[in-house]
């Protein structure tokens, strides 16, 4: 055993290291914090999107067979029209020979458009009871509907029966659709009708409280007089008979723009019309009613109605529409200050809840259909990869029997640095260890000579430098090397006795410049532990054994790899650029023509982070690494020979399926926990259910292949309620971190040496 010090005294690392997390630390909050406003602006998004479809906070309920013992007998027997003038409620009918069109239920893009166009062609006006959730939905409708000239009154924000909800749920439908319609068309109503009224004899008891409400804050009420029930589609002729008022009364109409297929009404409605001018009837809107019968009250003199909540201002007149009516019509006030600035950003809202959701639901698609087939093209190529190599006649070439250099990195591994060198003296395969302290502050280096001293180990050298890397502590390995091939590992794994001679048996052939080798969970007898357990196996290894056979392995795992020593030079050694240097020394050695194989059969036990903020340390590190090694070696993808067939096959694959796929993934959560709470609990729940089934199969094939103990999938449900988002906010939060050009520094994790020897891991 020999042991090379610097000549130069050597920095203090913990100071250094210390000033540059705590750096790192104060960058990394906004970029969290970031992070966070992105979920929670997708979930406003989906929350918002699905309020407007009902999905979210929808009543289904309504209420029929309930007493009226309560109403007043004049409001049971009035007019369509309820008004609280002077805190009075009043009854008001439409004069005879003329008919109050109104719609409910809109506005729609297919049907509503259709009825204007009749009304601007017969030049009569309607009433147009709008949905909140629809006019935000569709402003433009809206907009053209009150520069038509017609008339428009709430009909709630979400089309429910207001009679079952609280004060506070009829105040915010109210307040939302008045909103709207701010956003929408710059204007606010003073008419309301109730979702699934009638005529005025079918107030009862519990809606009559609702309606008393209302004309308080200023509303009027609307009813009808005759239903024609296009709703049913009897056919034209029947809309039409059941339409039309008795012996030439008055009569508020009810149509319905929305709220199904309405083709029967867009073809009863011309030919209403006409019917009705035929026998002498004119058409007037709501407010027109109510003026003309403030009218005779007064002796002519019209009043004016009141305005519910909303700044208006009473009176003001736009110009006129198509059909002679004014466009501000009496019910309507002009939305001004907050009412108007609200309204818009409503409207802007919905826009992007609308174009969003639709988006994301594509996005969830090609996302699921990205990891059904990552998990078909993994089953399919670790099947082949397997017996391919575990063939009887199956031959790298001749023994390997040549002595190796294991290169043995050490920070600060007290705890670790004497079971590996106690685990690599019962190599079987002739080696020499190299151990490199960077600059260490715990006494690793005089641990490891004690190690290695007990252990009768003449074969060991330990060199010791000031702090400068992972990467430059290997590169100091590699120079000082004295054999052929350098096994890689780090300080806090150990090795089977058959590791180094299993991993260097590929290197029989010419062709292999580096080795992968089967990285295990050593402490998996913990929750955490136990989680990247089946993560390393179904993950890690799968993902090997394919990117083996497309010739295309993105990382040699850290733990454990061995290279050939003049192919780590003739790259450049382990570069300081990224943060994920196995992963950087990978791509470099695919791209200077050398083939990089994986070697299941290498076994070496490592101490996984036992904690999740460590585990997030580690996780953020290999994420954004990977991010700043396939930029640096982005220039592959115009490459020709070697280089080129990575960028073209090996890069996509690890872009798509370690960095788009997951970054995306977590939308097939959100929308399973949406659908769970407010589509359908037992559909979303089984697809759910489904997807682990996969997930399972995939996962036990892959512990066969490794022979593991299926007992740890027992875990593997938990995993992907827990420790799968983790994952995926780790790799988001990372992507930010590159987007904003933030830079991390390599982090030392907290290490407890509870891996001891292979059997003991085992």
């Amino acid at each position: 055993m020999t042991t090379t010090t610097p000549s130069r005294g050597r920095r203090r690392a913990p100071t250094r290291i210390q000033r540059a997390a705590g750096k790192a630390a104060a960058l990394q909050k906004p970029r969290v914090i970031l992070a966070g406003l992105l979920l929670l602006a997708l979930t406003s998004v989906m929350l918002l999107d699905g309020y407007l479809r009902a999905e979210v906070g929808g009543d289904q309920r309504v209420r029929t067979g309930a007493s009226s013992s309560k109403v007043p007998d004049k409001i049971l027997d009035g007019g369509p029209i309820l008004t609280f003038r002077g805190g009075q409620a009043t009854t008001v009918s439409v004069p005879d020979k003329t008919i109050a069109l109104t719609f409910d239920d809109g506005p729609n893009p297919t049907w509503t458009p259709q009825v204007l166009e009749i009304l601007r062609k017969y030049d009569v006006p309607g009433t147009f009871f709008v949905v909140g959730s629809m006019v935000s939905r569709y402003p433009s409708i809206v907009s053209d509907m009150v520069e038509q000239g017609n008339e428009v009154g709430i009909h709630t924000f979400t089309h429910v029966d207001l009679s079952y909800q609280s004060d506070a749920r009829v105040n915010r439908e109210m307040q939302q659709t008045q909103l709207a319609l701010a956003g929408a068309a710059g204007i606010t109503t003073t008419l309301f009708r109730a979702p699934y009224s009638s005529e005025t004899d079918a107030i009862d008891n519990y809606s009559w409280p609702v309606y008393e409400k209302l004309g308080e804050d200023g509303y009027t009420s609307v009813f009808v007089d005759t239903d024609s029930d296009d709703w049913k589609r009897p056919g034209v002729s029947k809309i039409i008979k059941w339409a039309t008022p008795e012996d030439g009364e008055g009569a508020s109409v009810l149509f319905h723009d929305a709220g199904g297929e309405r083709s029967q009404t867009i073809k009863a409605l011309p030919t209403y019309i006409e019917k009705m001018k035929a026998k002498g009837y004119t058409f007037t809107t709501i407010s027109g009613a109510l003026q003309e019968e403030e009218a005779a009250a007064n002796g002519g003199q019209a009043g004016s109605a009141q305005q519910p909540g909303v700044q208006g201002q009473p009176g003001q007149q736009r110009q006129q529409g198509s059909n002679g009516a004014s466009n501000l019509q009496a019910a309507h006030r002009e939305a001004t200050g907050a009412t108007l600035y609200e309204g818009k950003a409503l409207i802007g809202a919905v826009a992007v809840a609308e174009w969003t959701v639709p988006v994301l639901s594509v996005g969830l698609l090609v996302v699921g259909v990205a990891v059904m087939g990552r998990f078909g093209m993994m089953l399919l190529l670790a099947r082949r990869h397997y017996r391919q190599r575990n063939r009887r006649r199956f031959s790298w070439g001749p023994p390997v029997h040549e002595p190796v250099s294991v290169i043995v990195p050490a920070y600060n591994e007290k705890e670790c640095i004497a079971n590996t060198l106690k685990s690599l003296a019962q190599s079987t395969h002739p080696i020499e260890i190299i151990v490199v302290d960077d600059g260490s502050t715990d006494g690793t280096s005089e641990i490891a000579r004690t190690a290695a001293w007990e252990l009768g180990m003449t074969n060991v050298r330990v060199i010791r430098q000031e702090n400068a890397g992972k990467p430059a502590a290997l590169n100091n390995g590699v120079r000082s090397a004295s054999h052929d091939i350098v096994v890689m590992m780090d300080g806090d794994t150990v090795f089977e006795p058959d590791t180094v001679r299993q991993l260097v048996q590929p290197f029989a052939d010419p062709e292999v410049g580096a080795v992968a080798g089967n990285a295990k969970v050593g402490n998996r007898n913990t929750v955490i532990g136990a989680w990247q357990h089946i993560e390393y196996v179904m993950g890690f290894n799968l993902d090997r054994r394919m990117y083996d056979l497309l010739r295309c392995m993105p990382t040699i795992p850290g733990a454990i790899g061995a290279f050939r020593r003049e192919a780590v030079l003739q790259v450049g050694g382990m570069s300081e650029d990224t943060l994920a240097e196995d992963t950087d020394i990978t791509i470099a050695m695919h791209r200077a023509g050398r083939r990089v194989v994986y070697q299941e059969h290498a076994r070496a036990w490592t101490e996984a982070p036992g904690s999740l903020k460590q585990l997030w340390s580690q996780r953020y590190r290999w994420s954004y690494g990977t991010m700043q090694a396939l930029w640096k070696h982005r220039k592959s993808l115009t490459d020709k020979g070697p280089s080129g067939r990575f960028g073209r096959v090996g890069m996509p694959l690890v872009v798509i399926f370690q960095i788009v796929t997951p970054v995306f993934a977590p939308l097939i959560d959100v929308f399973t926990v949406y659908s769970m709470i407010f589509v359908d609990f037992e559909a979303a729940l089984l697809a759910w259910l489904a997807v682990l089934a996969v997930q399972l199969f995939c996962a036990a094939y892959a512990f066969r292949l490794d022979r593991e103990q299926y007992r740890y999938l027992l875990m593997m449900p938990l995993q992907q309620l827990a420790y799968r988002q983790m994952m995926y906010l780790v790799l988001i939060h990372s992507c930010i971190t590159a987007l904003t050009g933030g830079r991390l520094r390599w982090q030392k994790l907290k290490r407890t040496g509870e891996v001891g020897t292979p059997a003991g891991a085992s």
